[in-house]
C-alpha cells in the first residue's frame, strides 16, 4: 500500500490520524509509540473517560510497577477497571505522550456502567511483515456493527469529542481498539449528535496488582511483558520479541529447574529443544496462530521433556522481573492489592466482585492441562507415616522398560563375545566373513589380501550387572535389596539405590534411583547378597554387586555396563570366580535414556497399582 493511500486510509479528517490497535499486544504497542515518535503530534486522544485521567497517568508514572484503575459500576456489584499494562497500547500511548510532553485527551463516554466488547483477531505477529494500515484494511470487512444502546452512544459520543479537539489542534492521533476505529471514522464524517451523558458520581481508586495474579492481569505473558520492559529501559531490541521471548522463556525455564532438580534438567538436551521447538510451532499452527499461548508451551514441554519441565515452564511464564515481593505483614494504611482472577476479582476494602476490563484485547479460552505438580511436605510426611513396610512391590511398567533394555544389552554384549574371536587369514578361495582392510593395509607391501574369519559365537551370558555411579557413595545409596521375579518374563534383580523414603511422590508411592543392578535370567532365587557371608568381606558396593554376578553366574561370562573401563581390582575379582567381563561403556546408550531406566518407584502393595499413574510421572 503506498504510504499516501496508506496515511489517508487511516485519516479521519484533516489534522485526525487514527491508529487502530488489539488491545494487550506488545507487538501494537511498538507500533504505537514508533508512531507517536515518527510524526509531530500536539495530541493523543485515547478510548478512556476524563474521570480516569489522573489515577491512570500517576500510575503510568509508576511502571513498571503494575496497577489497576478501578471504579463501582452504579446499580451493580460490578466493576470497570484499565490495566495498567506495559504491553498495552494506550498505556504505551499515555506513557510516551508524557515523555515527549505531547497533550492527552480522554474522549470516551463517561457512563455509570460499562459494557466490554471482545473480538477475535489475527496474531498481531503478523505486524513484522504486514503494516498496520494492511492488518486493518484485511479486518475491516469482518468488523461487525456496534450494538445498539451503549455502544453505539459511545461511538457517537468520542466522534463528537475528536470534532472538538479538531478546532483546537493540528494533528492528532487517535488510538482505538481495531473494533472501533471504522465506526468512529463513520459517526465523525455524518456529523452524528453525542448523546446526552448520565451523571456519575462514583470514583476511581489506583490499586497494585498481585504479582501472583498476572497472567490473569496482562495482555502477553508476565515473562514476556518483563521483557519489553527491559527492551524499552536498555535501549535493546524489542520488536521480535513475541519470538525470541518465547526462546528465552525455555531457556530460563531450564535454568530454574536446574537449580532445583539438576538431573532432570540434563535432560533437557539442545537436541530436545529443538523439537520442543518444531512441536509448538505445529501446535500453534493447528491453533491458527503464529506465536503460541501457555497452553501450547506448557503441552509442548509436557509431551516432550516430561511433567517437571512443563511446570517450571508454567511457572517461569507466572514471573513477571520488576515485581516488587508483597510484605509478609500489611501495614495499617495499605489498603492491599488487587488479585485478579478469570471474569472476577478480589478488590482491596471490597472482596470478590465480577470485573470489567475497560481496554478488552483478544478474547480468551481457558482449557485445562493436567500437570503433576510435587507435593507439599505436610502430604510426603503423611503418606510416610502410613508406609506399611511389610508389603512393597514395584511398577510393572518400569519393569517392563528395564527387563527390554536388560536383554538388549545381553544381545549387545554376546555381539562383542563374537567379534572377540575374529581373526584375520589370508585370502585363497572365498572371502569368508568380508575383507579386513586394516590388516591388508598392514601388509600392503607382500600383496597379500587378508580376509576376516568370524566363528560361531561360544557361550551365553546369565547376568547383567549396571553400575550407573562409579564410584558409589555408600552415605547416597542407602537403598540395598534383592527382589524375586514375580513371573517368568522377569529377573531376579539386586540393586543399591537412593533412599525411596526420601522422596514420597504420592500416598504409598515411593521414588528412588538406582546406583547400580544385578539382572540374573532365567530368573531363580538365590541367597540375599546384601547378607551374604560369602562377599560380606568386599569394602565397595560395586564389588558386592559385581561379586554376587560371577558368583551366581553358570556362564563364564558375566556382561559389565559402566561409565569408565573397569577398574584392575574388578578383573582381579572376576579371575577368582573364574569368570570374564565383558564390558559395555555407558556411553553407548543414551544419556536421556539411562536417567530414564535409573528412576523407578516403590509401591506400598499391589493395591497401590490400581492409582500409581494418577502421581507417577513419565519422564
Amino acid at each position: 500500500m503506498p504510504k499516501a493511500v496508506a496515511d489517508d486510509f487511516l485519516t479521519i479528517a484533516s489534522g485526525i490520524r487514527v491508529l487502530p490497535i488489539v488491545h494487550g499486544s506488545g507487538d501494537f504497542a511498538i507500533r504505537v509509540r514508533e508512531e507517536l515518535l515518527a510524526r509531530p503530534y500536539d495530541a493523543v486522544a485515547v478510548p478512556l473517560p476524563p474521570a480516569f485521567q489522573e489515577d491512570v497517568e500517576e500510575a503510568v508514572e509508576r511502571l513498571p510497577e503494575i496497577s489497576a484503575v478501578v471504579r463501582q459500576d452504579v446499580g451493580d456489584e460490578g466493576f470497570s477497571f484499565v490495566p495498567i499494562d506495559p504491553c498495552q497500547g494506550v498505556v504505551a500511548a499515555i506513557r510516551t505522550a508524557i515523555g515527549e510532553r505531547i497533550p492527552r485527551e480522554y474522549i470516551d463516554l463517561d457512563s455509570p456502567r460499562f459494557e466490554a466488547v471482545q473480538g477475535v483477531f489475527p496474531d498481531p505477529y503478523a505486524l513484522k511483515r504486514v503494516s498496520v494500515e494492511r492488518f486493518s484494511a484485511a479486518l475491516l470487512p469482518a468488523i461487525p456493527r456496534p450494538s445498539e444502546g451503549f455502544q453505539t452512544e459511545r461511538i457517537a459520543w468520542m466522534a463528537s469529542r475528536l470534532r472538538e479537539i479538531s478546532r483546537r489542534r493540528k494533528l492528532t492521533l487517535l488510538v482505538c481498539s481495531i473494533l472501533d476505529w471504522p465506526w468512529i471514522r463513520d459517526a465523525y464524517r455524518r456529523e452524528l449528535e453525542a448523546p446526552e451523558p448520565e451523571p456519575v458520581f462514583e470514583s476511581t481508586a489506583s490499586h497494585r496488582v498481585d504479582p501472583g495474579t498476572l497472567l490473569f492481569f496482562l495482555g502477553e505473558l508476565p515473562f514476556l511483558t518483563a521483557l519489553y520492559e527491559r527492551g524499552r529501559r536498555e535501549l535493546t531490541p524489542d520488536d521480535n520479541l513475541s519470538v525470541d521471548g518465547i526462546k528465552e522463556l525455555i531457556l530460563q525455564a531450564r535454568e530454574s529447574l536446574r537449580g532445583d532438580r539438576p538431573k532432570l534438567a540434563a535432560r533437557v538436551t539442545p537436541s530436545l529443544l529443538a523439537t520442543l521447538s518444531r512441536y509448538v510451532r505445529n501446535l500453534a499452527l493447528i491453533d491458527r496462530r503464529l506465536t503460541p499461548d501457555l497452553y501450547t508451551l506448557v503441552t509442548a514441554a509436557r509431551q516432550t521433556a516430561g511433567d517437571d519441565f512443563a511446570l517450571a515452564v508454567a511457572e517461569t511464564a507466572r514471573e513477571y522481573a520488576y515485581a516488587e515481593p508483597l510484605p509478609d505483614v500489611r501495614d495499617e494504611d495499605d489498603p492491599g492489592v488487587f488479585r485478579m482472577g478469570v471474569g472476577r476479582a478480589d478488590i482491596p476494602g471490597w472482596g470478590l466482585a465480577t470485573v470489567v476490563n475497560r481496554l478488552p484485547g483478544q478474547a480468551t479460552t481457558w482449557r485445562t492441562c493436567r500437570l503433576r505438580p510435587r507435593p507439599q511436605e505436610p502430604e510426603r510426611k503423611r503418606w510416610l507415616q502410613r508406609w506399611d513396610p511389610y508389603g512393597m512391590c514395584s511398577w510393572p511398567p518400569e519393569d517392563d522398560r528395564i527387563e527390554s533394555f536388560h536383554r538388549h544389552v545381553k544381545e549387545q554384549a554376546r555381539a562383542i563375545l563374537g567379534a572377540d574371536l575374529a581373526r584375520s587369514e589370508k585370502f585363497t578361495t572365498s572371502v569368508r566373513d568380508g575383507l579386513d582392510i586394516r590388516e591388508t593395509l598392514r601388509n600392503w607391501h607382500t600383496g597379500d589380501v587378508y580376509v576376516k574369519v568370524v566363528p560361531p559365537g561360544r557361550g551365553s551370558i546369565e547376568v547383567v550387572v549396571f553400575l550407573f555411579d562409579v564410584p558409589a557413595d555408600p552415605k547416597v545409596y542407602t537403598n540395598r535389596a534383592t527382589w524375586y521375579a514375580e513371573h517368568s518374563e522377569e529377573s531376579t534383580l539386586a540393586f543399591y539405590a537412593t533412599d525411596p523414603f526420601q522422596n514420597m511422590i504420592g500416598p504409598g508411592i515411593a521414588q528412588a534411583q538406582y546406583g547400580g543392578a544385578l539382572f540374573l535370567f532365567p530368573a531363580r532365587p538365590i541367597p540375599e547378597i546384601w547378607t551374604d557371608s560369602r562377599i560380606a568381606r568386599l569394602d565397595t558396593l560395586e564389588e558386592r554387586l559385581l561379586a554376587a554376578g560371577f558368583l551366581h553366574s553358570r556362564d563364564r561370562h558375566v556382561a559389565v555396563v559402566s561409565p569408565g573401563p573397569p577398574w584392575a581390582s574388578w578383573r582381579r575379582l572376576a579371575r577368582s570366580y573364574g569368570r570374564k567381563i565383558v564390558h559395555l561403556p555407558l556411553k553407548r546408550f543414551s544419556g536421556q535414556m539411562i536417567e530414564r531406566l535409573r528412576t523407578f518407584h516403590v509401591l506400598n502393595g499391589k493395591h497401590v497399582r490400581s492409582f500409581a499413574a494418577d502421581y507417577i510421572r513419565e519422564l
